[in-house]
């Protein structure tokens, strides 16, 4: 991958995530977007923020108290909080955190997720945590997956939404790139922003190494057509699953913890 081959990735055999090597670096600043309102109900931009939000509240029975993990403009955050939700933010950029406190006046956290403590994110357990298009930038999803546990009540719920890497249109893209029949042009100047890519094998993978069930897994698009096929195919290239914590980390069994 990259017009050089500078970047590489490599499948687990087993688990079949896909990790890539962050010898080049690993990018996020291209992800920071500015100029979005959140309480605008016209934005195409806060479609499927909104579309995520209906599917949570589809097996939720009820309000309760949500962290968004790169809340990003807090679109998700305000028609949560707006169905009766308290909501709180966790963002790695300061610029984005301020865009929110801003528009909506609700607390964001500055911090790298894997880094802080939950206790430094909040007193209070919480009922839900979401992170859309957050783990796939992650290095460590085990890490991750752990410390989204510690932030839960007992049996908490998880909105986790990622690309999916055997979905249709990047299985026929990576069949052209190897056989030579298309090959992609990149940026001079690009850097990889995500860590590792899922699919759903390697996504329950996880979930089984770190105490979490399945309970709904879906593709999506933006397009409405498009979305009512990839939510019962499961063939398309974005991905959204929730899922629940169960008993005590497997981790902390193993250790005799």
């Amino acid at each position: 991958m990259g017009n050089a081959g500078q970047f590489r990735y490599y499948r687990c055999e087993n688990c079949k995530l896909v990790n890539y090597d962050l010898a080049t670096g690993l990018g996020q600043e291209q992800f920071t977007v500015l100029d979005k309102d959140p309480t605008d109900d016209t934005d195409p931009w806060n479609l499927q923020k909104d579309q995520s939000f209906e599917f949570v509240t589809r097996y939720l029975s009820g309000p309760g108290y949500m962290l968004d993990i790169g809340c990003g403009s807090g679109r998700l955050m305000y028609v949560a909080r707006r169905a009766g939700w308290r909501v709180k933010g966790l963002e790695l950029s300061e610029d984005m955190a301020e865009l929110v406190r801003r528009s909506l006046g609700e607390e964001v956290v500055v911090a790298d997720f894997l880094a802080v403590e939950p206790n430094e994110i909040s007193a209070t357990a919480f009922d839900l945590v979401s992170l859309r298009h957050v783990l796939e930038h992650l290095p460590d999803c085990l890490h991750a997956m752990r410390k989204l546990r510690a932030l839960l009540v007992p049996r908490g719920h998880v909105l986790i939404e990622i690309p999916n890497v055997d979905s249709i249109s990047k299985k026929v893209k990576r069949f052209l790139a190897e056989t030579g029949l298309r090959r992609p042009r990149y940026p001079d100047d690009l850097v990889i922003g995500h860590a590792n890519e899922f699919c759903r094998a390697s996504f329950e993978y996880l979930l089984h190494e770190t105490g979490f069930s399945l309970i709904r897994w879906e593709t999506y698009s933006k397009k409405p057509l498009s979305n009512f096929i990839y939510n019962h195919l499961h063939v398309g290239s974005s991905a959204r699953a929730l899922i629940r914590a169960t008993g005590a980390d497997p981790a902390s069994e193993d250790h005799g913890a």
